[in-house]
């Protein structure tokens, strides 16, 4: 079997149409399907079949679709162990992230990798919370994604996971605010106060949950914002309280701004870079990972000796 054609059917499994595949794949409709056609003569079984005005795969062209992925795998891995003996980690390397990882990683990251030479990064920066960030796995190399423990979108399709860290979420206070003396607080402190909230349905809003939930009471959230910088801006005019990621805010800042631990809340989210298997193999995005997995552990021991 021809592996472009197995490739355009591993495409079709997670694009689930032509048109989606033809627009990544840069052909026309016509071209793929005529392909796919192509590759169920050679397979001997049917591997697609009409659903509504659509095609889905059969359970043939779903196992089949799976063995392109370790295909791919292979293929890039003899390629990685070709460029580490060449000692190359050349190409293009395209990257998605949410805005306060990208502020927070790139920069370090960027500057790192400008020695490697013939290495260069795409960085793209996306709201992970409007759409299916995961997916982007198709379009870009490396995707960089947050969850709420237990909460992991990710799982069950096959993407390679490296954890890059683990980012607790504080309570962002005003500097003179009666509680920004104390070392932390817990849920029976900041239950009664009036917070700035994040859009309903946002990972966030289970913490608010739990605090209600330990405290007995209700939270009053005046506002819903998505924007990290907006959201502190709010905390320092005193118009409310909000959870603030420890390491991707602007940090406390005296006069204005302090950053509380919440005692006895799950308030922490896992910052990972999720990519296809057969492009984690690729010694360029390897590369890249390394990079990205070194700035994550500068980023929290700086963060630990500027507050010691």
């Amino acid at each position: 079997m021809d592996v472009q054609r197995l490739e355009l059917l591993r495409e079709l499994a997670e694009r689930h149409s032509i048109t989606a595949v033809a627009r990544a794949t840069h052909r026309t409709p016509s071209a793929v399907s005529q392909q796919l056609k192509v590759l169920e003569r050679e397979a001997g079984l049917p591997l697609t079949e009409r659903s509504g005005r659509g095609l889905v795969l059969t359970d043939a062209g779903r196992a089949l679709a799976r063995s392109a992925t370790d295909v791919a795998v292979a293929l890039e891995r003899a390629g990685a162990v070709w460029d580490e003996f060449r000692h190359r980690a050349t190409g293009d390397v395209s990257v998605v992230t949410f805005p306060t990882a990208g502020q927070m990683l790139f920069p370090g990251v960027l500057k790192e990798l400008a020695s490697v030479e013939g290495l260069a990064v795409h960085v793209a920066d996306m709201d992970p919370e409007l759409q299916d960030f995961p997916a982007l796995t198709a379009d870009f190399d490396i995707v960089l994604a947050h969850s709420m423990r237990g909460q992991l979108t990710w799982g069950g399709r096959g993407l390679t996971v490296v954890p890059l860290m683990t980012e607790p979420l504080d309570v962002g206070l005003p500097a003179d605010h009666r509680l920004s003396g104390r070392a932390s607080v817990g849920a029976a402190d900041v239950v009664g106060e009036t917070w700035i909230g994040v859009p309903e349905g946002y990972p966030f809003e289970r913490i608010l949950h739990e605090i209600e939930q330990q405290a007995g009471g209700r939270i009053d959230v005046v506002q819903r914002i998505s924007d990290i910088r907006m959201i502190e801006a709010l905390i320092m005019a005193r118009i409310g309280i909000a959870l603030v990621p420890r390491y991707t805010s602007g940090g406390s800042q005296p006069g204005k701004l302090v950053l509380k631990p919440l005692r006895g809340v799950d308030a922490e989210r896992q910052i990972v870079a999720l990519m296809r298997p057969d492009r984690a193999e690729r010694l360029a995005v390897r590369t890249v990972v390394e990079a990205l997995r070194a700035q994550a552990t500068r980023v929290q021991v700086e963060h630990t000796a500027s507050v010691a």
